[in-house]
């Protein structure tokens, strides 16, 4: 079961546990589409928010847009407490690629319609997916801060930024939370997290567990989980939530077994050498 003991306020007001869950991986194959068992899919989203879940992060390039469809269809009314997360400013044309698009319109309208397919009047923590290289970032924020003022979002979010991003948008709204993919083995963020850390923002990490990061790892990770009989992916959550206060670790899965894995890793006290062990393998 999801501990109760790791908790974080994002924006101030909006009280989640240090495990959330990344919902993209309920979508089909390259993250398009349905997946081949969408009763599953569904199935395992309410098994998230019934185990404890109280962050769930999701996009409305996932799928495209299937993956708000699945939250809404599987948790409306959602539980109180219960904070869905979405992200606007990519899209995918034919073929599934990722082609980002900050225009100030474009996410104006995007925020539109995830409001509809979420049945929400508000979104609690609106996230842009990416800056665009072709939009000024201020046009981009300041659109995310101008559906804040119309209510339409309660806190504003970026994904996919770095420092000087992160100021940048500092400047025009408040920002809320970060999220960036960071791991044990993937550590290109930690500035990121830590200027996050000192400013009282939320760092959402995704892909926490990635495979490739944590190759880096892999020694120290097995040795460290045999000790405390679990598994290495366990272990890597446990690092991040050890790490700093305020990350927020978003590991994704379909499957209802590696959920209730990953959901242990709260349960998992990491001692001060285990801790430097696995900071050592940054250095």
């Amino acid at each position: 079961m999801h501990s109760t003991a790791h908790k974080i306020t994002i924006g101030g007001d909006l009280e989640v546990g240090r495990l959330g869950f990344g919902a993209m991986r309920t979508c089909g194959p390259r993250v398009l589409g349905e997946p081949t068992d969408p009763a599953a899919a569904r199935a395992l989203l309410r098994e998230v928010v019934e185990l404890g879940v109280t962050l769930i992060d999701t996009a409305d390039a996932y799928g495209p847009h299937v993956n708000e469809h699945q939250i809404a269809d599987a948790l409306f009314p959602y539980r109180p407490g219960v904070l869905v997360a979405t992200k606007g400013g990519y899209t995918r044309p034919s073929g599934g690629a990722w082609v980002s698009n900050g225009k100030p319109e474009h996410l104006t309208a995007a925020c539109h319609a995830s409001l509809l397919r979420l049945k929400l009047d508000t979104i609690d923590l609106y996230q842009l997916h990416t800056p665009d290289p072709n939009v000024p970032l201020a046009e981009s924020v300041g659109a995310l801060a101008t559906l804040r003022e119309a209510g339409k979002i309660r806190h504003v979010g970026l994904s996919n930024v770095d420092v000087d991003q992160l100021r940048q948008a500092q400047a025009i709204v408040p920002i809320a939370s970060v999220q960036n993919a960071y791991n044990v083995g993937d550590r290109e963020s930690e500035d990121v997290v830590q200027a996050c850390a000192a400013d009282g923002i939320a760092f959402l990490a995704y892909f926490p567990i990635d495979a490739g990061g944590l190759a880096k790892a892999k020694g120290e990770l097995a040795t460290i989980a045999r000790a405390h009989g679990a598994t290495t992916a366990q272990i890597a959550l446990a690092w991040l939530l050890g790490h700093a206060p305020n990350i927020v670790p978003i590991p994704g899965t379909s499957s209802s077994a590696h959920l209730r894995e990953n959901l242990g890793a709260a349960e998992i006290r990491l001692s001060e050498a285990d801790m430097a062990a696995l900071d050592a393998i940054a250095a």
